[in-house]
C-alpha cells in the first residue's frame, strides 16, 4: 500500500494555477470519496499510478493549497513542474460498489515522485527535443489505485479499514485531527447496499452517501478495463484460458452481460452510449436460491464446490435417456445433451434425501449458465455483436461456471462466437464510481501507460478477502509468515468426479488439473496497477498489433517447470547477493529470507495457474523477480560487484582503444562486434557465467571468450552489417543518422563492449543514443550508472570525451555544451536515456517517452544480450536498421532458439522492414 513521504509537498506538471471555487467560505468543505452497489467479485487489486495518474481539479478531493506556488527548473519550458510547498493534504479518491454479498472498494493513494534536478538528463532533453511537459493541460499527480474486496455481511471490516487508512477524510491519517469541526466527506455510492447501509456510514464513520446510477458505473468500468488492461479479456474451454487481444478501434459495439442476481444484458456503444436490451430474472439469485432449498449449503461459494464434484446425468434427463442411448441425428442432438433440466426426478420414485447435494448443485448449475448463454447468444445476433462478455458475482472466477457459458455459447453459435470474461470484472462498478469524478484523468490514458504489478500476499490470497493494511516492512514479513502457513488451506486441493459426460452435447469435466482442481482455480489474481503516463510504445516497431515481446511460449508446461527450475536454483545465489549488497546485517538476512519465501510462493503459484496474473512469458517471471526485491527493499542486489567490475574493465579500456584504432577500417569493425559479443558473458543472470566467475578474472574471462570468437556464429549476418556499414568497392554509404544501443551488463559487458562500438559510430559522425534500465536488475547497467561510467571513459579517449560533452554527459563541460561551444558543434553527440523499466528484458510496448523521442530521429537499433535480444524481441520487427547481438548462455535457449549450444553467438541483422 502506498503511504505518503514525510514531506506533504504535491508536484504537478502541466497546471497553472486557478483559484478554488466555493460559494461560501465560510460553508462546509464538502469532498466527494465515491461507491457503487453491484454484485461482483474478484480478488484484491492493488491498481498503483507512478509519476501521473491524472486528478483534475473539482469539488470532488481536497483543495489544493497554491501559495507560495513555485516554479522549479526552467522558466521558459513550456509545461514546467510547480511546487506546491504548502500543501498538506494528501489526494486520495474512494469508490465502493456495495453488492448484496461483496462490497468492492477502489481508492487511489498519492505516490511521491521525487523531481529531478540532474543537469545532464535536461541536457539530453534538450537534445532530444523533449520538452517537461506531458501533453496535457491539467495536473498530473503520481499514486496508486487500489483495489480490495470484503464480504458485505462483514461490513464493519469495510469501515474499520476505511476508518484505519482515513479514506473517509481523503487524506492520510497523520492530517485528520486537523479537520475543521464542520469537515463533511461525501462518498458517491449506488445500488442496494448504498441504500441499506447509508446510516451506518454516517454513524461510524461520519459521511453522507451520493448514488450513482449503477448501470452507468459498470460500462464506464468495462470501457476503462478493456481499454486499459492488455491481457483483460480472455476465454475459457474445458479448463483452459486463452487471453484475447482486441483492438481499441474495434472494441464498439459489444454486449456486456452483467450477471448478478438477476441478469441484465447491455449493449455498450462507447463512452457512455449504452441501452440495457434484454435481461431475465433467471440469474445468480435463482442458482443461489434454489440452491439453498434443495443442498441446504451455507454459502454461495458452497455451493459452487459442490456442482465440482457433481454428476449431472443422474437429475437431469438426456436426448439418449428419451432415445434408447442413441443420438437424435436428425437434428443434430447428441445423447448426451440435456433434453430436460431435473426432467429424471419426475418419473424417479426418489425423495429430495435420495438426490447428492453435489448432483442437484451441478444440474442447477448448468439449467441457468445454458438458459443465460442462449439468450444472450440471441441479443448478440439481434444486434449483430461479435464481441460479449460476461461478468458479475455469479462468475466469480469459477472454472465450471465459465465452462458451461462457454459451452452453451459455443453449442447455439456452432462456434462462430466465443464468450469472453474479464480478469476484473468483480470491480466493474467500483471502478465506474471512481470513473464518476469530473476529470478523474483515467479515460485518457492507454495500455502502454499502465504496468501491473503482483504484491508479495497474490500467490496465497487469489480472489480471497485480504487482511488488514500492511504499515511497514516488518509487518509485511511477519504476514509473509502467516500468508505462508494459510496459503497451505487456500490451496488445498479439491478433489474430482471421475471423468465423464456431464451436461450440454458431451461437455466433459475439465482435466487441465490432473484430475485434481482448485475451488477458486481460475479465481485470477488482482495485481497492483501503476498508471504511468510517462510511458509510450516504441515508435520504431514496424507493427504493433503483431508484436509479441517474448520469445519463449510458457504455456507448454514442459518449458514452464524448465525455467521455474531454473529461476529457484538460482534463488539462493541471489539472496546472498542482496543480503551483501545491504551489509550482511540481520536485518538484510530477515528480509532476504522473505522476499526467497515471497518469489517461491509466485513461482508456486503460477506454475499450478500459469494464468493467474495474466498471460504469462519469461520476461514477466524476471520482472516479477526484480519487483519482488524492491518490495522488500533490495534496491540493487549487485551494487558492489557491478561497481568492481566497472573499475576493472576501465582500467584496461585504454589498452584495448589503441588496440583498436591500430587496424584497418574493416578488421576494427568485426573485431568490435566479437568484443560486445565476447563480453556479453559477463552475465550474472546466468547460471554457467556465475560458475564461470568463480575460475577466473574478469580480464581472464574476457580474453577466453574473445579467443572462442570463431565464425561463423550460429547466427551470422556480420558480412551484410559489414555492407551497410562500410560498403563495397568505391561505393560508400552514408552513415546512420542516430543509433540507440539497448546496452546489457554493467563491466567488461558496457565497458569494453559497448563503449567501444558506440565510439566507432561517433567516428562516423552518427549520434548515439546509449539505452539503460530506469531500475536496477541484476548486474544490469542503469541509465543513472552510463554517464559515470562515460566520463571515466572519456579521461582517456578524446572521441568519447567530445561527444559526451556535447551530449551534456560531462559535468564540467555543461556550461560550454549549454552556450554552444563552437569547440564541440562538430563532434555528434552521445547521450544516455532510460528505457523506462527494471528487468533484464524490455517490452517495446511500454517505454519511457525520453527513449519514444530520441527513437523518432533513429534509423539504426542495437539490441544486446539475451534479456533483449533474445529472451524477448528476437522475432520484433522494425521500421529501421536492428542488429541484435548476444551470446547464448543457457543450452536449453540455445538448442530451442538457433539449434545450436551454450556459448554460441548471435548476430542477426535485419534492414529496415
Amino acid at each position: 500500500m502506498a503511504t505518503p513521504t514525510e514531506d506533504p509537498v504535491l508536484e504537478i506538471d502541466g497546471i497553472k494555477g486557478e483559484e478554488e471555487e466555493t460559494e461560501e467560505n465560510n460553508k462546509p468543505i464538502d469532498k466527494v470519496v465515491g461507491v457503487v452497489g453491484e454484485e461482483s467479485g474478484q480478488g484484491e487489486r492493488d491498481m498503483a499510478l507512478s509519476a501521473g495518474s491524472l486528478i483534475h481539479r473539482s469539488g470532488s478531493r481536497p483543495q489544493l493549497d497554491l501559495s507560495k506556488a513555485a516554479i522549479q527548473g526552467n522558466f521558459e519550458e513550456r509545461n514546467p513542474t510547480i511546487l506546491l510547498p504548502n500543501q498538506s493534504d494528501d489526494i486520495f479518491h474512494l469508490a465502493l460498489d456495495i453488492g448484496g454479498s461483496l462490497i468492492k472498494l477502489v481508492y487511489f493513494s498519492r505516490h511521491e515522485d521525487e523531481a529531478s534536478n540532474d543537469k545532464r538528463k535536461k541536457t539530453v532533453k534538450e537534445r532530444l527535443g523533449i520538452s517537461n511537459g506531458n501533453r496535457r493541460s491539467y495536473p498530473i499527480l503520481g499514486g496508486r489505485l487500489h483495489f480490495v474486496k470484503f464480504e458485505t455481511s462483514k461490513i464493519n471490516d469495510c469501515l474499520d479499514f476505511i476508518y484505519s487508512k482515513q479514506l473517509h477524510h481523503g487524506m492520510d491519517s497523520r492530517w485528520h485531527s486537523e479537520l475543521p469541526v464542520d469537515y463533511n466527506a461525501v462518498i458517491k455510492a449506488t445500488g442496494g447496499g448504498a441504500y441499506k447501509y447509508a446510516d451506518l456510514f454516517k454513524e461510524r464513520l461520519g459521511v453522507s452517501l451520493d448514488k450513482e446510477d449503477e448501470m452507468n458505473c459498470l460500462v464506464a468500468g468495462a470501457n476503462f478495463l478493456l481499454k486499459a488492461i492488455r491481457h483483460e479479456a480472455f476465454t475459457h474451454v474445458e479448463g483452459q484460458k486463452e487471453f484475447v487481444q482486441i483492438d481499441h478501434n474495434e472494441l464498439f459495439p459489444y454486449l456486456l452481460v452483467n450477471i448478478g442476481s438477476g441478469v441484465s444484458m447491455i449493449k455498450v456503444d462507447g463512452d457512455g452510449k449504452f441501452q440495457r436490451v434484454s435481461g431475465t430474472n433467471v440469474g445468480g439469485g435463482t442458482y443461489w436460491g434454489l440452491g439453498k432449498l434443495l443442498t441446504k449449503c451455507k454459502s454461495f461459494d458452497e455451493l459452487l464446490e459442490l456442482s465440482q464434484k457433481g454428476d449431472n446425468r443422474t437429475i437431469d434427463m438426456l436426448v439418449g435417456d428419451i432415445y434408447g442411448g442413441m443420438d437424435y441425428a436428425k437434428i443434430g442432438l447428441s445423447a448426451s445433451t440435456i433434453a430436460s433440466s431435473f426432467g429424471k426426478a419426475i418419473s424417479e420414485n426418489k425423495e429430495l434425501e435420495d438426490y447428492r447435494p453435489e448432483d442437484i448443485s451441478l444440474s442447477l448449475l448448468r439449467m441457468i449458465s445454458y438458459n443465460i448463454g442462449q439468450i444472450s447468444y440471441l441479443n448478440a445476433i439481434r444486434f449483430g455483436i461479435k464481441r460479449i462478455f460476461f461478468g458479475g458475482f455469479f462468475i466469480r472466477g469459477h472454472a465450471y461456471t465459465m465452462d458451461t457459458i462457454s459451452f452453451a455459447f459455443h453449442f447455439w453459435s456452432k462456434g462462430e462466437m466465443q464468450a469472453m470474461f474479464l480478469r476484473h470484472e468483480g470491480f466493474l462498478g467500483a471502478l465506474g464510481a471512481f470513473m464518476s469524478y469530473e476529470k478523474h484523468g483515467l479515460d485518457v490514458l492507454m495500455a502502454h501507460q499502465l504496468v501491473e504489478r503482483f504484491p508479495m500476499g497474490a500467490p496465497y490470497t487469489g480472489g480471497k478477502i485480504h487482511g488488514p493494511p500492511l504499515g511497514d516492512l516488518n509487518e509485511k514479513i511477519s504476514w509473509m509468515e502467516k500468508f505462508v502457513q494459510k496459503g497451505t488451506e487456500i490451496t488445498a486441493p479439491v478433489p474430482m468426479a471421475p471423468p465423464g459426460t456431464t451436461g450440454l452435447g458431451g461437455f466433459e469435466v475439465p482435466l487441465s488439473k490432473g484430475g485434481i482442481l482448485r475451488s477458486d482455480a481460475s479465481a485470477l489474481n488482482v495485481g497492483v496497477l501503476h498508471l504511468v503516463p510517462s510511458l509510450e510504445v516504441f515508435p520504431l516497431l514496424a507493427d504493433l498489433k503483431m508484436y509479441e515481446p517474448n520469445t519463449i511460449d510458457l504455456s507448454d508446461h514442459n518449458e514452464l517447470e524448465y525455467w521455474f527450475t531454473v529461476l529457484s536454483e538460482h534463488l539462493p545465489d541471489l539472496v546472498d547477493k542482496a543480503v551483501a549488497s545491504e551489509g550482511g546485517t540481520d536485518d538484510a538476512k530477515i528480509r532476504g529470507d522473505a522476499f526467497a519465501r515471497a518469489f517461491s510462493a509466485h513461482l508456486a503459484r503460477l506454475l499450478e495457474e500459469p494464468a493467474a496474473y495474466g498471460k504469462l512469458g519469461l520476461a514477466n517471471l524476471l520482472e516479477l523477480r526484480e519487483e519482488c526485491l524492491r518490495e522488500f527493499q533490495f534496491v540493487d542486489a549487485y551494487r558492489s560487484i557491478k561497481q568492481r567490475e566497472n573499475e576493472a574493465s576501465l582500467a584496461v579500456l585504454p589498452d584495448l582503444l589503441m588496440e583498436l584504432d591500430s587496424m584497418s577500417e574493416e578488421r576494427r569493425l568485426l573485431t568490435l562486434i566479437e568484443g560486445v559479443l565476447a563480453a556479453n558473458i559477463f552475465d550474472w543472470g546466468a547460471r554457467a557465467c556465475v560458475d564461470l566467475y568463480h575460475k577466473g578474472t574478469i580480464i581472464e574471462i574476457y580474453r577466453m571468450s574473445r579467443n572462442k570468437m570463431q565464425r561463423p556464429w550460429r547466427v551470422d549476418d556480420f558480412d551484410v552489417f559489414k555492407e551497410r556499414m562500410l560498403g563495397s568497392g568505391d561505393k560508400k554509404p552514408a552513415p546512420h543518422r542516430r543509433a540507440l544501443l539497448f546496452v546489457d551488463n554493467a563491466g567488461a559487458d558496457v565497458v569494453l563492449g559497448m563503449l567501444p562500438l558506440a565510439r566507432e559510430f561517433l567516428r562516423r559522425g552518427t549520434e548515439v543514443v546509449l539505452v539503460a534500465n530506469s531500475l536496477p536488475a541484476l548486474n544490469d547497467v542503469t541509465a543513472m550508472e552510463l554517464p559515470d561510467i562515460v566520463a571515466e571513459a572519456a579521461k582517456h579517449c578524446d572521441i568519447l570525451r567530445r561527444a559526451a560533452e556535447a551530449g551534456g554527459l560531462l559535468v564540467d563541460a555543461m556550461i560550454n555544451t549549454l552556450d554552444g561551444c563552437k569547440e564541440n558543434s562538430c563532434s555528434v553527440p552521445l547521450m544516455v536515456v532510460e528505457n523506462g523499466c527494471g528487468s533484464p528484458c524490455i517490452d517495446l510496448r511500454q517505454v519511457s517517452s525520453d527513449l519514444a523521442a530520441a527513437a523518432k530521429d533513429a534509423d539504426l537499433i542495437i539490441l544486446e544480450g539475451m534479456g533483449r535480444a533474445l529472451h524477448t524481441n528476437f522475432n520484433a520487427q522494425f521500421k529501421c536498421d536492428a542488429l541484435k547481438l548476444a551470446m547464448v548462455k543457457n543450452q536449453r535457449l540455445a538448442e530451442k532458439l538457433i539449434n545450436g549450444n551454450i556459448y554460441d553467438c548471435v548476430c542477426r541483422y535485419e534492414p529496415a522492414s
